[in-house]
Formats: structure tokens, C-alpha cells, sequence
């Protein structure tokens, strides 16, 4: 019952870890309370799983933000060209999207995940499902570990218990009352690339439209785009997916940290510019011509240049014009109102749809507790914590996987 490291949690960066201690020659033990391992890894991309990003270390250390900073030294351990070889040499051959992701070519998460359990068996770890850990205490000789069904001692500790996203995959947040039980500091855990819902029906009428190019801004007022303690308003730029709840897709996802981080996300507007490529006047030049050469056709019908037609449609009712009127018959006062709701249209948000469909957790363990060349507490010696569960989130696109895989794989490698 004693081990020279346990780790806690199933998740990528716990199967990296576990592995690469195991592969080291130190006695190793993965305790995991699902009745399998990966289960993060078999739901993620619609269980297709995207397992990084096809760009450099600093690549993915720019999708950090701020944070990012904190990665160097887990990328420099295992960057994402390094994490795709170690997921082809499991024999699961991966491809590159037009976005940068990538994926199995079988576009199948469970592949991954038995790639990883392959490995992660080979590495001589003793894994013990269906075995929540209840508590862990520790003095200067360790850390004694307790299950439903055993007590465990061990030199070295390693959370990997992921944040509160998808909780039915079993992250429901454990870890962060251990870690200030060990007197860390924990950032509040809020949804983070999470959709975003909103009242207002019109939206909720577009049900299906997809938008590919949309600017995003965050804002306190329907008006001039503002947010407090901020320059500027945060913004997103990519593809918008109107839903029966509200707004999805690339931008709104990972625009969404800003809104459900606020202390009213309900107060909050996301004001839209659907034709972000052109200045206002830029527009404004190009919409008038249109309306010139085409003044017999209706406005819906001229507006469709610019937006799909069912968007054009409800932006002309917001703007009280009928959709059939001529573009020749357009004044001024309507051509403007048109230009504002194509380029700066707020929407009221409501909230998010929360953890329950986020992809990440953002939020978490204190980076300034812990070492980033190495994983382990600045705080408790021999305690490590890695992947989800600390206060890094990233954009869309592979990145978070990519972060918990080499946080865990340097864990693994230090402990």
C-alpha cells in the first residue's frame, strides 16, 4: 500500500502523468472514481477528440493569454508535434483540418483514448478504477491517501482532477477543495468556451444559421461597445451558430470566459459586426452602389451579399423595413439603420448554458503556487498538480488537450 507516486484522476494529463512516472521505474498508482480511463478524451469533439493544435510552442502559448506564459516549460517537454508521434506511435495515424485541428483519422475519441491506455498499461501502473479518493492528508514523510476501500502512502502526489466542465465525465471540481485544504489559492472556476443564451427571439428564430466571419465585442451597454477597467471591449473574430437557446459557435465560445467571469453576465451584451472584412464606410460605399445597380431587386434579396438571406430578413425587421421593399426606394435614415445593425448589433445575453456544456473550466489552482519547471507546489512540497484543475484555459481548437497532455507529462517527468 505504499507507492512512490499516486496520481489522482484519469484525465489526459492524469494518463500522461501516471505514465511517464511508471516509465521512469517509480512505483506508481492511478486512482480514477469512472469505471474507465480517458472518459474526458471519448465525449471531447463530439467524440471525435481534438487532440491539439498544428502550431509551435509559442503558438499555443499565445492561446493562453497571460497565462500562457506558464506553459513554456511543459511544451518544452512535450510540444504537439511530439504529442501527435506519441499518438502515432500507438498506431493511430492523425490528420491536420483546414482550422489547425487535429484529429484521428477514424475521427474516433475512443482511439485516443485506448492509444493512451496502451501506453499507459506498458508503463507497468497499477490503475484502480471505480476508487474516488475521499482525502489525503500529509507530513513531512508524505502523503497518506484515502479511498472508500484502502489507505494509501505515498512520497509524491499528483491532481489531476480536472475542473467542473461535463461533470458527468466525473469533473465536479474535487480537486479544489484539496487544494485550499493545502492552503492554495483557487480563482473562482466559471464556464469557459461555453455557449452563450439570450431572451431575445429573433435570435432564437435564426435556429440553424451559420455566419462564418462574425466580430464579437463584450460589452456593459447596448450602445458604444464599453467594459470596465478595460481599454477596449474583449473581442472574438470567427464563425457564429444561432441556436434555440441563443448564440454558439467558434467566436462565442471563446468569447464566452468574458461573460460568464462577470459578476452580472446577465447585464452583459455581445454586439455583432457581420461584415468585419469592411470599415463602416467601406460598407456604407459598397451598400449604396449595390442599391443603386440593383434598386428594382428587393432589399432582403441586396443584403444577401453581405449576410446570409434569413439574417438579412430579421436585421430589416429590427430596423423596421419590409423585406420586400425595393432597394430604390430605400431613404437615408433606413440605409443607416441597416449599416448600424450589419455592423455594431447588440445582443442581450442571459447567461451561458454553464458547466454542463463547457469544454473547459476556467479559473482554478494558482499559478503563482505552483512551479511551472516542474508542476509541484511552491506551498506543500512533493504535491503536484497538472492539467485542467489549474487556473489555465485557452482558446478552441486542441489547445486546452494540449496544455493537461504536457503539464501531466511533465509532472510524470519530475516527480
Amino acid at each position: 500500500m505504499t507507492w512512490d507516486v499516486i496520481v489522482v484522476g484519469a484525465g489526459p494529463a492524469g494518463l500522461l502523468a501516471a505514465t511517464r512516472a511508471a516509465e521512469r521505474g517509480r512505483k506508481t498508482l492511478l486512482l480514477e472514481k469512472n469505471n474507465k480511463v480517458g472518459v474526458k478524451i471519448l465525449i471531447s469533439g463530439g467524440a471525435r477528440c481534438n487532440i491539439t493544435q498544428e502550431t509551435d510552442r509559442r503558438g499555443i502559448v499565445d492561446a493562453f493569454g497571460r497565462n500562457g506564459r506558464f506553459l513554456h516549460s511543459a511544451l518544452a517537454a512535450l510540444d504537439p508535434e511530439e504529442l501527435v508521434a506519441l499518438i502515432n506511435a500507438e498506431g493511430v495515424p492523425t490528420k491536420i483540418e483546414q482550422t489547425g485541428k487535429i484529429f484521428p483519422v477514424s475521427d474516433k475519441a475512443s482511439d485516443v483514448a485506448h492509444a493512451l491506455e496502451r501506453r499507459l498499461r506498458r508503463s507497468g501502473c497499477k490503475v484502480s478504477l471505480e476508487e474516488p479518493v475521499l482525502r489525503f492528508g500529509f507530513d513531512e514523510g508524505g502523503f497518506k491517501v484515502e479511498t472508500p476501500g484502502a489507505s494509501y502512502s505515498t512520497e509524491k502526489l499528483i491532481i489531476t482532477t480536472g475542473g467542473q466542465s461535463f461533470p458527468g465525465s466525473g469533473t465536479t471540481g474535487d480537486g479544489y477543495a484539496w487544494a485550499r485544504e493545502t492552503g492554495h489559492s483557487v480563482a473562482n472556476p466559471t464556464p469557459a468556451l461555453v455557449p452563450l443564451t439570450t431572451d431575445e427571439s429573433w435570435v432564437r428564430e435564426l435556429t440553424g444559421i451559420t455566419v462564418p466571419d462574425v466580430l464579437l465585442k463584450v460589452s456593459e451597454t447596448s450602445e458604444t461597445p464599453k467594459f470596465s477597467g478595460r481599454k477596449r471591449p474583449p473581442s472574438e473574430r470567427g464563425s457564429v451558430l444561432f441556436t434555440h437557446f441563443g448564440l454558439s459557435g467558434p467566436a462565442v465560445l471563446n468569447i464566452s470566459r468574458w461573460v460568464t467571469g462577470h459578476a452580472n453576465p446577465g447585464s452583459l451584451f455581445l454586439v455583432c459586426d457581420f461584415v468585419p472584412d469592411k470599415m463602416q464606410q467601406e460598407l456604407d460605399d459598397l451598400l449604396q452602389r449595390a442599391l443603386r445597380e440593383e434598386g428594382r431587386k428587393q432589399v432582403s434579396g441586396i443584403l444577401a451579399i453581405f449576410v446570409p438571406r434569413r439574417l438579412a430578413e430579421s436585421l430589416l425587421a429590427r430596423a423596421g423595413i419590409a423585406s420586400d421593399q425595393k432597394g430604390g426606394n430605400l431613404s437615408r435614415p433606413q440605409r443607416l439603420s441597416i449599416l448600424s445593425n450589419l455592423k455594431a448589433l447588440p445582443v442581450a445575453i442571459s447567461g451561458s448554458l454553464g458547466f454542463r456544456k463547457a469544454e473547459v473550466t476556467a479559473g482554478g489552482v494558482s499559478l503563482k503556487e505552483v512551479d511551472s519547471r516542474d508542476m509541484q507546489s511552491k506551498l506543500v512540497p512533493g504535491l503536484y498538480f497538472a492539467g485542467e484543475i489549474l487556473d489555465l484555459d485557452g482558446l478552441i481548437g486542441g489547445y486546452n488537450f494540449q496544455s493537461a497532455f504536457a503539464t501531466g507529462w511533465l509532472a510524470g517527468e519530475c516527480v
